[in-house]
């Protein structure tokens, strides 16, 4: 994993994080930073929201290819309103909610699933047009071992069970995860 941010800049990627589901929810335009500092740096990123510690949305960009600033606002706004799993999250709900972002490595594939460390990495399964991701809290959260991280993603994706045994491709990342109601 590269460098953690710095405390400072973890409230500042949440605020941010924050502010645009607020200004979404009210109508206004999505404002984005400028591409300094945290805001520039090039990562995957993902938006979980929850309410009463559980889940509520959640919607990322796992390729690193855009600065942070570029993507925040919009996996915010998508993890509020467009995770299927759930309703569009509502401005009375706003106040309830606890933002956590993850920050990810660059994806890398893994040639032994013995590569794949529950609790440290997350994954990303893919065979043809199916593809299915799981952050690395995911498994320590449900108590699964690799094989059964491995599994549920492959369910993810819409595939068996064990496609990671018969030939779908592996990938691993690591993230920097935080949220507001740790930064409190």
């Amino acid at each position: 994993m590269s460098a953690t941010l710095t405390a400072d800049e973890r409230r500042a990627v949440l605020n941010q994080a924050r502010r645009a589901i607020t200004d979404h929810l009210a109508g206004r335009p999505l404002t984005t930073p400028s591409a300094e500092g945290v805001f520039g740096r090039r990562a995957g990123v993902f938006v979980s929201l929850h309410r009463h510690h559980a889940l509520r949305g959640c919607i990322g960009h796992p390729d690193g290819d855009s600065p942070l600033g570029a993507v925040l606002g919009r996996c915010a706004i998508a993890a509020a309103t467009e995770d299927p799993r759930f309703p569009p999250v509502t401005a009375a709900e706003l106040p309830s909610l606890d933002i956590e972002v993850s920050l990810l490595t660059p994806v890398e594939p893994v040639a032994d699933p013995a590569q794949v460390e529950v609790g440290r990495h997350g994954v990303i399964i893919e065979q043809g047009w199916h593809r299915g991701l799981l952050l690395p809290q995911v498994a320590t959260e449900h108590g699964w071992d690799r094989h059964a991280l491995l599994s549920h993603a492959c369910l993810k994706a819409g595939l068996p069970h064990d496609a990671w045994m018969r030939g779908a491709r592996i990938l691993r990342f690591e993230a920097d995860v935080f949220s507001e109601s740790a930064t409190r």
